[in-house]
């Protein structure tokens, strides 16, 4: 009767092809599911090419947006032009391949093409995310059999995939990342979308391409296990290998997201190997009398270079440690020699956090040494955070940051204002032409340190210092540092460009 409630669709559409309630609801909640498990962990993939910086966590996001955008798009208009029960399979089946293979492509991208790692990032999410975001609308189209029901269905299947994807963006943040290798993940996932690509197949017309694609798939395994750029470990926030040095017996160098960020000899923690360990080193040496013990709190911990050489260098001296990464703490007891009698106590917190626990006026030293990959923890660098650094050091506390920048040294300038804004006393040590003390050496960035307190400080003995460590550095203060800071922006926590101020690369550089 024209005009029922219960009108059917009109004549010539699918309806429900067979296909249950209960299978259409777990088809949309494991697609959705999935693409957010894919946006995730590719930006774990892509941080030791590109850090995991605002850009590369905006750029994930935006493609991943796009899939959806374009996947709901496409599968509607495709649904309402062929049978849709016959792009519930191919969807599945070829986003698993894709997804199976990413890890192998996008590492091997990386390591022989990397100009092309942008291109190819982004058909590693949009591809499997538009094929996945395209079976809701297929799915909503096979249940949709009356007008009447359309509100209901098209409701119902939108929430199921909502709740899908937060299913898939709390398993992948709290569970896979902390328990299994990322490629090991997309492997895993690829896998599941094979089969359910199988079994939704295997009910139409047993597709021939379901063998194809298992091909794919086991070759996606064994491209991963092998293709360049492999972790020795991949925490929850790194990449990372411990590397043996061929010259000193217990010379170990931690690598995190391809870069170096420690050094240690867990045979002798006096020997310090980078520049800015021993500037730092220099700093502490001679603003405390020698081998007076310390109270020491450390934002960043890495291979833990400087605690080990406190407690080798200063008895008694107790340092704690903010090491948001449990991986990296577990690397130090098991490959990198860290005893429980150290003296050292490492924490699993994020910096900012740690400092909040502290209790005013308990800390003679505060180390800021705290990166990751090639990116800075933005609420670390804020003048909020320094005045909570402030209230923790006593009246003779110091605080010593390492900073990296690279080309203008927007960042540095910055970090170093801010700090200046917060201190009575600021200084950078750096090589002369990246502190502005050189007029005929230009600039080429690297590691600094700054140096802020409300006491006075020993210029001439640093430096003597560091001198006698052969450093080649020197140390900028007064109208020199004020006229080298220039304009720099104010960081607070209201507004801290950090990842746009940053250049983390530069020319090869000798820490």
């Amino acid at each position: 009767m024209t005009g029922s409630s219960s009108a059917p669709l009109a004549e010539g559409t699918p309806g429900s092809g067979g296909l249950g309630s209960r299978a259409a609801a777990a088809l949309v909640f494991g697609s959705s599911a999935a693409v957010l498990v894919v946006e995730i962990v590719a930006l774990r993939l892509l941080a030791p090419y590109l850090g995991l910086t605002l850009e590369t966590s905006t750029m994930v996001i935006g493609i991943a947006l796009t899939a959806i955008a374009l996947g709901s798009w496409l599968g509607g208009r495709v649904a309402d032009q062929v049978n849709p029960r016959r792009l519930l399979g191919p969807s599945l089946g070829v986003s698993g391949a894709v997804v199976a293979l990413t890890p192998a492509v996008l590492r091997t991208t990386a390591e022989w093409a990397p100009a092309m790692l942008l291109l190819i990032a982004a058909l590693a999410v949009l591809v499997p995310g538009a094929l996945l975001s395209a079976v809701t609308p297929v799915v909503t189209k096979l249940r949709l059999t009356t007008i009447a029901e359309t509100g209901t269905v098209v409701g119902r299947l939108s929430g199921v995939g909502t709740v899908g994807a937060i299913f898939g963006t709390v398993l992948t943040g709290f569970v896979l990342i902390s328990r299994w290798p990322v490629s090991g993940i997309l492997i895993g996932l690829g896998t599941l979308l094979v089969v359910g690509s199988a079994l939704v197949e295997w009910r139409v017309r047993g597709w021939i391409g379901t063998p194809a694609l298992i091909l794919v798939l086991v070759a996606g395994g064994l491209a991963g296990s092998v293709a360049p750029g492999a972790c020795d470990t991949e925490t929850r926030y790194h990449c990372a290998r411990v590397v043996a040095d061929p010259d000193r017996v217990g010379g170990r160098t931690l690598v995190l997201d391809g870069l170096r960020h420690s050094y240690v000899d867990i045979d002798d923690p006096t020997f310090l190997k980078f520049k800015y360990v021993r500037a730092i080193a220099s700093v502490v040496d001679t603003a405390y009398p020698g081998g007076e013990s310390l109270t020491a709190h450390h934002l960043g911990g890495g291979g833990l270079t400087l605690p080990r050489y406190l407690a080798a260098t200063r008895s008694g001296t107790h340092s704690v440690v903010s090491e948001i990464d449990s991986g990296v703490v577990r690397i130090n007891h098991d490959q990198l020699g860290l005893t429980p009698q150290a003296g050292i106590d490492v924490r699993t917190e994020d910096g900012r956090l740690g400092l909040r626990r502290l209790a005013t006026n308990s800390r003679d030293l505060v180390v800021g040494d705290a990166f990751g990959g090639v990116s800075v923890p933005w609420h670390l660098t804020t003048v909020e955070a320094m005045t909570d650094v402030r209230r923790v050091l006593d009246e003779d506390g110091l605080y010593v940051a390492n900073l990296i920048d690279h080309g203008a040294l927007e960042f540095a300038r910055a970090e170093v204002g801010t700090l200046a804004e917060t201190f009575e006393h600021v200084v950078l040590i750096g090589e002369p032409g990246d502190i502005g003390l050189s007029r005929t050496t230009t600039s080429k960035g690297g590691n600094m340190v700054v140096l802020a307190s409300d006491r006075q400080v020993d210029l001439r003995a640093i430096q003597e210092a560091l001198d006698a460590r052969r450093t080649g550095w020197r140390i900028a203060s007064g109208d020199d540092l004020t006229s080298w800071i220039g304009d720099a922006q104010l960081l607070t926590d209201d507004y801290a460009p950090v990842d746009q101020l940053l250049q983390p690369y530069g020319p090869p550089n000798s820490q």
